[in-house]
């Protein structure tokens, strides 16, 4: 059993022990501990700041005036519990930053205030795979993204091998058992995470077409007992909207560079 939604990762953990006793299925999920830190953005901030891993600088609601002196505006104001882009907002002055905690709280949510790390640093998302024991990270693949909506809709596949070695040891020192998602922006050459998604995410099937296919790698891991290593993965660019358009990373560079490409060597993807 996986569990790609965030709303069903605490209940599906808390009954792990009863789904696998009564229907033998292999519930693939991380410890609660993991899920805990990961699933609450303070929290995961605490972590890695314990850890002194880069991240973007955080505050609670009541240290607003002193996080804001510190770091000045514009500023981020998101639920602590959220994910994508809802109830995300950019804080321009003492006001506005007012108003976004009022909104995040009258949606039922808890705000957390963040660093605003700027539309001119890339930001990237990294799927990390740990082996069922803990020891070992089995895959990661990373990507170069732009979002709408709070979505992957343009992912750049790449090496990137600076973000990847960055996210194996946050999943590691996190103590990840099973998938995670690492999300970061690289500034200043330094890839600051600013949330952790312990589980399959919304990017996986990118991950699967450039040749890391998660669920395959759990599934062979967790039930079957194999032991796995990945390193290698297509390069490429995926282009969504109704569908997922594929195109190897060569071709993206010899179009940015000439202004066209010969030859069709594009994927649509058919699981849709």
């Amino acid at each position: 059993m996986f569990v790609g939604a965030e709303e069903e990762l605490h209940p599906i953990a808390t009954a792990r022990e009863r789904i696998e006793k009564e229907s033998g299925a292999v519930v693939v999920s991380n410890p609660m501990t993991v899920l805990k830190t990961g699933t609450d953005k303070w929290k995961t901030f605490e972590f890695l700041k314990k850890n002194r891993l880069p991240s973007a600088d955080s505050a609670l609601p009541e240290d607003k005036e002193e996080f804001a002196r510190r770091s000045g505006f514009p500023l981020v104001a998101k639920p602590r519990e959220g994910h994508g882009s809802i109830d995300f907002h950019i804080a321009k002055n003492p006001e506005e930053l007012d108003d976004a905690i009022l909104a995040i709280k009258r949606a039922g949510l808890h705000p957390i205030i963040q660093e605003y790390l700027g539309d001119e640093n890339p930001e990237f998302t990294t799927g990390v795979t740990v082996e069922k024991g803990g020891g070992y990270v089995m895959s990661s693949i990373a990507m170069k993204r732009t979002l709408k909506g709070g979505q992957t809709y343009k992912a750049f596949v790449d090496e990137f091998k600076e973000i990847r070695e960055s996210a194996k040891t946050v999943a590691l020192k996190l103590g990840c058992r099973g998938p995670v998602n690492i999300q970061a922006k690289l500034v200043d050459e330094v890839p600051k995470v600013f949330e952790i998604n312990p589980r399959i995410s919304a990017s996986c099937p990118i991950r699967a077409v450039a040749g890391v296919n998660e669920p395959d790698i759990l599934f062979r891991n967790f039930v079957l007992g194999e032991k796995i290593s990945m390193e290698e993965y297509r390069r490429m660019v995926c282009m969504r909207y109704w569908n997922e358009v594929y195109v190897p990373y060569s071709t993206y560079e010899e179009t940015a560079n000439r202004g066209r490409t010969d030859g069709k060597d594009s994927l649509v993807s058919e699981y849709f």
